[in-house]
C-alpha cells in the first residue's frame, strides 16, 4: 500500500498566491509582488499558515472553485483533530479527508476506506473511516401494476490500522570443518550475543544424542572461554515432539533467568530444533535462539527457515497431528558444521537426502546429477571421502541445497504464497508419519511421498517413463524408500483433503514437469489416485 504524502504547508504557497491574486481581481500592486518576493520561503511559510488559521475555510472554498485546480486541499488542523471532528462524516470533510488522506476499496466488504497519518507515526499509524452503500430492491407485482421499491442503505464507521514490516534478518554461517568446538574459533560464543562485563553465564538445549557424543566437548568449550553453561537436554525423536518438551525448556529457562534479549543455544537435529524454537518465541512473548543442527536433515532443512513447531494430541479427534502447533518465528543465527554428519548411521544420512533430492527435483537438474553420481559415496562414506571434499563435492551439495531453499522461502517467510513447490514430498508423507507404529523417517517418508508424485506426473504426461526410471534409480542407490504399505487409496485420498484444509481451500500438490521444474495442481481426483497406486505396484521397491 502505499499512502499519499500530507502536503505541506509550503506546498501550497503559490496557491495561496493566486487565491490572493483572484480576491483582488488579478491587480496586485507591483510594491506588493517585489515585497512578497523579496520574503525568504521561511517567512513566507509562517506568513501563509497564520493566514490559513485565520480563514482557512475562505481559501478551501475558492479551491473548489478552482476546479481546474489538481493541487490539493491543505487543512490547517491535525490529522487526529480532524478525525475526531464530529463534521467528519459530512460531505465536505470527506473531500478534505481524499484530499490529504490514501483511499482504497475493501477488497471483502467494498467499502471506501480513508486512510489518513495521525501526527505522532505517521508511517505506521492511519485513522480510518469506512462508508458502505447496500442497495436492496424489492419487486411487488399487483394486478394493476408492478411496483419496484429500492432502498440504499448507507453506513459509516472508524477506527485505526496499524502498519509494521517486521524486520527479519538472520546469517546461516557455514563454520569449518569440525572447527566448532574448537576453542581458536569463537563463533559459537560470538552467536550467544554481547553482555555486560562479568556476565558469564549462557543457556544451551541439547538433544539427548548430541549431549553423550558432544556434551564433554560443548562444556569445555565454554569453561575456556570463561562460561558457566547451563544445558536442557530434551529427547529429539518425533514421538518426542510434544508440548511436554516445550514446557520442560520453559521451566528450565525460568530457573535460569534468561535475560530479555540473550540469545540461547539450541543444538540438535530438527525435532530439537522445533521444540526450542517453539520455546523461544512463547518465553517473554520471543527471546533470540541459535540454531546448531547436528543431522545432515536439519542442516538442509529445518536450520535454514523461520518455523517452528509441534505435534498436537487432539483430546476431541482423538488424533494427532504433525506440526499443527506452530510459529513462524526467526532465529538469531544459525551454525552448520558438516562434521556432525559423520557421527550418523547410514540411515539417517540417507534420511537426510530425502529432503535434498525433492529439491533437486524441483529445482536443481545440476544438484540432481551430482547426487545421481555421488550420493551413494557419501552415504558410505558419511561425508569423509577425501577425494570429495577435496573436489567440492561435499560442500556443493550442501550448499545447493541450503541456497535453493533459501531462495524459495526468503520471498515468502509467513506463506503468504501457498503454492510452493518446497512441499513437494509433503503432501502423502505427513499421515505416512503419523501412522501407529510405522517405522518410517521424515526423509523417508517425503521419498515414498515423492516418487508417487512422480507416477502422477507420469500418468498426466509432464514427464517420460525414462525420467521415471531414472529418478527411481537415483533414490534405490540413496538408500531410500519408495513406497510403503501404508500408503493405501484411503490414506492417499485423505492426505488430499488435508492438503485442501491446510493448503486454504486448493490442494496445490506439486509435480514435476521435468527434472528441475514443477507445477503445483489443485484437480487430483481419487480415480487417478487409484490408478497410480496401482502403477506403484509394478516397481521393484
Amino acid at each position: 500500500m502505499t499512502i499519499k504524502p500530507v502536503p505541506s504547508i509550503s506546498s501550497i504557497g503559490v496557491v495561496a498566491e493566486e487565491s490572493i491574486r483572484d480576491e483582488c481581481s488579478g491587480k496586485v500592486p507591483q510594491s506588493v509582488t517585489d515585497m512578497w518576493e523579496s520574503l525568504s520561503p521561511e517567512v513566507r511559510t509562517a506568513l501563509i499558515a497564520s493566514e490559513l488559521k485565520v480563514d482557512s475555510s475562505n481559501l478551501k472554498q475558492t479551491q473548489r472553485d478552482r476546479s481546474e485546480s489538481s493541487t490539493p486541499t491543505v487543512l490547517s488542523r491535525s490529522s487526529s483533530e480532524l478525525f475526531f471532528d464530529q463534521s467528519s462524516s459530512s460531505c465536505d470533510s470527506s473531500k478534505e479527508l481524499e484530499g490529504v488522506a490514501h483511499v482504497e476499496k475493501c477488497p471483502v466488504s467494498g467499502a471506501k476506506v480513508v486512510l489518513t497519518p495521525v501526527e505522532r507515526a505517521p508511517k505506521n499509524v492511519f485513522a480510518f473511516t469506512k462508508t458502505q452503500s447496500l442497495e436492496k430492491s424489492e419487486v411487488v407485482k399487483t394486478s394493476s401494476a408492478t411496483v419496484t421499491t429500492t432502498t440504499k442503505v448507507v453506513s459509516t464507521s472508524r477506527g485505526w490500522r496499524n502498519i509494521f514490516s517486521l524486520p527479519i534478518s538472520y546469517d546461516v554461517n557455514m563454520v569449518a570443518h569440525g572447527t566448532l568446538f574448537d576453542t581458536v574459533n569463537s563463533q559459537l560464543l560470538d552467536a550467544t550475543g554481547v553482555h555486560p562485563e562479568g556476565y558469564n553465564t549462557r543457556f544451551a538445549v541439547v538433544d539427548t544424542e548430541v549431549e553423550a557424543l558432544y556434551g564433554d566437548k560443548l562444556r569445555s568449550y565454554f569453561e575456556h572461554k570463561g562460561i558457566e553453561l547451563t544445558v536442557c537436554v530434551v529427547n529429539g525423536g518425533e514421538a518426542d515432539k510434544r508440548s511436554e518438551a516445550v514446557d520442560k525448556i520453559l521451566d528450565d529457562l525460568c530457573a535460569y533467568k534468561l535475560r530479555r534479549r540473550e540469545p540461547f543455544l539450541a543444538i540438535g537435529g530438527g525435532c530439537v530444533l522445533d521444540i526450542a524454537g517453539m520455546a523461544a518465541c512463547l518465553y517473554r512473548r520471543g527471546v533470540p535462539f541459535v540454531r546448531v543442527p547436528t543431522t545432515l536433515l536439519a542442516i538442509v532443512d529445518a536450520s535454514v527457515g523461520v518455523k517452528n513447531g509441534i505435534d498436537y494430541c487432539c483430546a476431541v479427534t482423538d488424533e494427532t497431528y504433525k506440526n499443527r502447533v506452530g510459529s513462524f518465528y526467526a532465529p538469531s543465527a544459525c551454525l552448520l558444521d558438516p562434521a556432525f554428519i559423520a557421527s550418523q548411521d547410514a540411515r539417517n544420512i540417507s534420511n537426510g537426502f530425502g529432503e535434498i533430492l525433492k529439491l533437486a527435483l524441483v529445482r536443481s537438474s545440476d544438484l540432481f546429477d551430482l547426487l545421481e553420481a555421488h550420493g551413494k559415496t557419501l552415504i558410505d562414506t558419511r561425508f569423509e571421502d577425501e577425494s570429495l571434499r577435496t573436489a567440492g563435492v561435499s560442500s556443493r551439495i550442501i550448499d545447493l541445497s541450503i541456497q535453493i531453499m533459501l531462495e524459495e522461502l526468503g520471498p515468502n517467510l509467513w506463506e503468504t504464497k501457498l503454492d510452493r513447490c518446497v512441499d513437494y514430498g509433503h503432501t502423502f508423507s505427513k499421515l505416512l508419519e503419523m501412522v501407529p507404529g510405522a517405522d518410517i523417517m521424515h526423509g523417508e517418508a517425503v521419498n515414498v511421498d515423492g516418487f508417487f508424485c512422480i507416477v502422477l506426473s507420469y500418468l498426466r504426461g509432464y514427464i517420460g517413463m525414462d525420467t521415471v526410471n531414472r529418478v527411481f534409480a537415483c533414490m534405490k542407490s540413496l538408500l531410500l524408500p519408495t513406497n510403503s504399505s501404508d500408503l493405501d487409496l484411503e490414506l492417499a485420498w485423505q492426505s488430499c483433503k488435508d492438503a485442501i484444509e491446510h493448503r486454504h481451500g486448493e490442494q496445490r500438490i506439486p509435480l514435476i514437469t521435468e527434472m528441475g521444474e514443477s507445477v503445483c495442481v489443485s484437480d487430483i481426483t481419487e480415480e487417478e489416485l487409484e490408478r497410480a497406486l496401482e502403477m506403484m505396484k509394478t516397481f521393484d521397491h
